[in-house]
Parts: C-alpha cells; structure tokens; sequence
C-alpha cells in the first residue's frame, strides 16, 4: 500500500499579477502522471487547495479535472482537508457527490468526532488503514468567547482547543484501530493530517505563509501527535521538512514556489509505503521516499549593486530560457531610471521582469523619518506601530492594541466569503 502527500497548491495565485494557470495544469498533470507510475493507492491533500477562499473559474476546473482524472486510475482513495486559504463552505459543497469517486472532503469540524476518522478499505473489502482527516482549526470551532476575557485567556484557550480536538481525534482512531484488530487481528497504521504551524518549522522570506495564530501560537508542540500515529502529513508551511523522524511528522512543502523567496527551493511530493499483511505491531512503521517535483517556470532573484544585477541578466539571456526575475537593487549608487535601463537590458530576451525593488530610493524616503529602516523589513504589524506612534498614542497602550490589531487580522484571513 502506497501514499502520497502532498499540500499547499495555492491554485488560482498570481505572482506579481501574472497569471500561473499553465503552471498548476503542468503540476496537476504530472501528478497524475506519477501516481499511476508509482502504483499509489491513497492521495492526501494536507489543505490550501486554494489560494482564496473565493476561486475562480478556472482554478476550480483544474481541481475538479485532476480529480475526474484519477477515477480512471489506480488511486483508490483521496482525502482533502481545508487549509487557512480553503473556505470550508465552498470545499464541501460537492461533498457527497465526491463520495461517489472515493473522494472525501474535511473541511470543517462537526459534531461528530468520528467524521475526522475514516477507516480505508482495500480492493478486497477488507480495511487498510485508519485516516484522522483533521481541517485546519478555525478560532471558533475551538474556543468560546466569554466577555472580560483577556488577550492572554483568548491565547491560552485557542491552545488549548488544538490540543484537546487533535486528543479527541487521536483516542477514537486508536479505538478504531483496536476493535479492527479483535476482528482481523492486524493492527492497521493510522496517519494523521493536519493544516497547523508546528515548533521549530522552517519559512522563507516572500514564501506567503500566514501566520494562523496570534503571536507563539502558531507554533504548535509536536507532542500532540501521539507515538501510535505511524505517519503524520502537514500543510501550511511551504518548505518541505522533518519535524519528527520517530514516528514521521513531516511538511511536504508547496509543489510550486509561491513566491521569489522559494525560487531555488527543492519541492517534494512525500510517498509512505506500508507492508500491513499480518502486522502484530501496533505502530506499523513507514517506508519514506522523496520524489522531486520538476520546475515548471523558471524563476530567479537577482540582489546587488547594477554590475551584479547586469552580469546576471546576460546569464539568463545566453541560457535562453522563459525566466521570471525579481529584482532588488541594494548598490550604493541613487539610480532614478533603474527600470528604464532594466528594460532595455531584457528586451527581445525570453526574461520577464516581473517586480523591481530599487532600495536606495525607497531606503532614502523612509529614512527620512526612520533611520536605517527598509520598507522590505516591515510587517504589517511593524506598520501599526508606525501609525500608533504617528498618532502619538501612550506607550502603556501598545501591547494591548498590538495584540488586537493581530487578532483582527487574523479573523480577516479566517473570514469564510464564499457563500456571500
């Protein structure tokens, strides 16, 4: 039995405005195409299918083609869960009809516990292996407000709410998997998925990872993932990484690079394999391979002073390659045209230029009110600091209103528009 994990497509997203459809269709056809070579039988989707909660019409043609797709293949089984990007609404719309083709869709949490836990079954009949399809956690499927509560209770019970769901998840597969046995007398792995920022996960600058909590939050201990889970496939972050070897907890990472700051990543797709044929071993163990996703548009960030800058642009020009080039100028030089001059260095060459950051211009107009600041190095709560001080409010006020202005952004990015 062989699986494959993979997350975070982000399908419909731009990149500086340009449009990256051929590219999603480039990577979806070649997942196809490595699912029927490598003979898997289960696909899981670890969320940010997605990059909006609203996608157009054609980011949903290419999710639903993939999927039409593999019904004509060896997969028998395919397991999506929503990310922070996915609306959950939009993702189980189709929810039943899915079910038809041996997709299933967890979006949202119920109820019921066990709708988070599905048991799969192999060509015979027989079951295989138990899934704890856990969706991103949304701040208000795992808290209760209260009036009065401080900033630091809202912390702590949105912790606590990740913990006690993922346990509640993790203690019904583990009876799952225990009355399966009584009967079959095979104990069968169980995976875990989940759409969480786990301690010590790497990011990478420009890779347009959100954060999902406010403050250390979004840093989610390890050990809520229980050594009976035999495979636990994330999403969110886009590096592929380890964030466990014993048993596996690991990221896949972002198929395509999500922005400049991911341009000379390696990206992966994860394949778990399993013997599970009269397996007394309550913990089966993974087999793990990497696969290497190929690069379906050149991309290449170019920093340093216009030598530097220029010498690069004669590289990719003699390569003749289709490349899309970010540029930041960091040269001492105040070069007022530097867009002009770029554009005559790529003319009639397969180069597009698609953002120029000139530094030096924009060093010197922040450094006008603060010294030694970029605009590059300011977040957007870096920004609200700015304006509370433009605003000349008390310093004893900050923490509070810092702490706010987070919690507000992040029920902006949770906000589900789909059904509006």
């Amino acid at each position: 039995m062989k699986i494959l994990h993979t997350s975070d497509w982000h399908i419909g997203r731009s990149l500086y405005g340009t449009r990256r459809y051929e590219e999603f269709t480039k990577y979806l056809n070649w997942l196809n195409e490595t699912i029927e070579k490598e003979n898997i039988s289960i696909l899981l989707i670890a969320g940010d299918i997605f990059d909006t909660s609203a996608p157009g019409s054609r980011a949903q043609e290419l999710y639903y083609k993939f999927l039409c797709k593999l019904t004509t293949s060896k997969c028998r089984h395919i397991i999506i869960t929503a990310g922070n990007h996915d609306s959950p609404s939009f993702l189980e719309a189709p929810k039943e009809l899915l079910k038809v083709i041996n997709v299933r869709v967890s979006a949202a949490i119920t109820d019921n516990i066990s709708d988070e836990v599905l048991t799969l079954k192999d060509t015979a009949g027989n079951p295989e292996i138990i899934v704890c399809a856990v969706p991103y956690l949304r701040d208000k499927d795992i808290r209760t407000a209260e009036s009065g509560e401080s900033i630091s209770d809202k912390n702590k019970k949105i912790n606590e709410g990740i913990k006690n769901h993922y346990n509640k998840v993790f203690e019904y597969a583990e009876k799952v998997q225990s009355e399966i046995f009584k009967t079959h007398k095979n104990y069968l792995p169980i995976i875990a998925m989940g759409h969480l920022f786990a301690a010590g996960g790497k990011t990478t600058d420009g890779d347009g990872v959100r954060e999902l909590y406010i403050g250390t939050l979004a840093h989610i201990d390890k050990s809520i993932f229980p050594e009976s889970i035999s495979y636990t496939a994330l999403g969110h972050l886009h590096v592929p990484q380890v964030v466990a070897s014993t048993p596996p907890i690991r990221y896949s990472g972002s198929p395509l690079p999500i922005g400049f700051g991911e341009s000379e990543q390696k990206k992966l797709v994860i394949i778990v394999e399993f013997n599970t044929k009269d397996s007394n071993v309550k913990t089966p163990q993974a087999t793990i391979k990497e696969i290497e996703v190929p690069r379906f548009q050149a991309l290449k960030l170019i920093k340093g002073d216009f030598d530097k800058i220029s010498k690069e642009l004669d590289i990719l020009k003699q390569k003749a390659i289709s490349t899309w080039v970010e540029i930041q100028y960091t040269g001492k030089e105040i070069i007022g045209n530097l867009k002009e001059q770029i554009e005559i260095k790529t003319e009639n060459s397969p180069i597009e230029v698609l953002r120029i950051q000139n530094k030096q211009i924009m060093d010197r107009t922040l450094t006008q009110t603060v010294p030694e600041e970029s605009l590059e190095k300011l977040s957007e709560v870096d920004v609200f600091k700015r304006c509370l001080e433009a605003a000349e409010i008390p310093k004893e006020q900050y923490v509070i209103l810092e702490e706010l202005y987070a919690h507000t952004l992040k029920l902006i990015t949770e906000t589900d528009n789909s059904n509006k």
